[in-house]
């Protein structure tokens, strides 16, 4: 299955995306990456969702990967930019309407958007991403934002390495190369993180995320949701998507007993197959 770089400029911003296009037209399949990864944490889902027929895309976040890293005073790298610019994103690309995927910090935002606009979602599967209020940003990540030792540590590439291994199992040198080749490349991929774990805004984003799944608590839900759950998540814990499914009678869970908060990082086998049972 061919996967295709691409790019697109939209309102100023630069975004690059992995693409791949199954036989079957229809609603699209957008994957979001969490921090401090990008699309390529993606490479091992893209195929398959795309030979089950789907067209497929994987973007990396303003901010990540190769995409734009604009100056703070050009993105604010708070969930507000992050969600106007998603929306651009899509208008650019002219879908109307997607299955979205997402994952991690950052996936936060992706759930906002849904819940913001539900009419453009048709499925949402929310992959160990911060869900409740209980959530906190893991030392690991939050100190890549403070003021002095977050500018320190996000120049140094081996933090983004750090940030990877300790969400649970070890990544290949060789992968762990490819996520920190941007951090390695250029001082504004570590800005734009250390801006984006600042601006994250977790509190009032699980805030949001907590009292905007009421509607899942019964039947008539505007769409359908699918929590897979990496059980041995060193970030969020076992039990937060379990939690959340029980309370919400109209979502469904999965769990990946032996996965971490990246599960697509080293069960994709069995992260697609629970992805693809849901959309059948």
């Amino acid at each position: 299955m061919l996967i295709a770089e691409q790019s697109i400029e939209v309102g100023g911003l630069r975004w690059f995306y992995l693409e791949a296009n199954g036989a079957l037209a229809g609603i699209p399949i957008v994957l979001l990456h969490g921090m401090p990864a990008h699309s390529y944490a993606w490479r091992e889902v893209i195929p398959d969702l795309a030979q089950a027929g789907f067209r497929v895309i994987a973007p990396d976040w303003i901010g990540f990967g190769e995409s734009s890293k604009p100056d703070k005073s050009e993105f604010t790298y708070s969930p507000e930019a992050f969600l106007k610019a998603l929306g651009g994103f899509l208008d650019g690309l002219s879908i109307d309407r997607c299955i979205l995927v997402v994952q991690g910090f950052l996936g936060s935002v992706g759930v906002q958007y849904a819940l913001r606009f539900p009419k453009r979602i048709k499925k949402l599967v929310i992959l160990n991403a911060p869900l409740s209020t209980a959530a906190k940003l893991p030392g690991r990540l939050k100190q890549l934002g403070w003021p002095l030792l977050g500018d320190m540590l996000t120049q140094n590439p081996l933090s983004v390495d750090n940030a990877l291994e300790y969400g649970g199992w070890q990544i290949e040198n060789v992968d762990l190369a490819i996520y920190r080749a941007p951090y390695s490349s250029s001082g504004d991929a570590g800005r734009a993180l250390m801006l984006s774990v600042r601006n994250l805004q977790l509190a009032a984003a699980t805030a949001e995320i907590a009292t905007g799944f009421a509607p899942w608590k019964k039947p008539g839900a505007p769409f359908d949701v699918l929590v897979v759950w990496g059980a041995k998540d060193r970030y969020l814990g076992e039990s937060m998507g379990k939690i959340f499914a029980d309370a919400h009678s109209q979502i469904d869970l999965e769990i990946i007993p032996k996965g971490g908060h990246y599960p697509q990082e080293h069960y994709p086998k069995e992260v697609n197959e629970a992805i693809l049972r849901f959309l059948r």
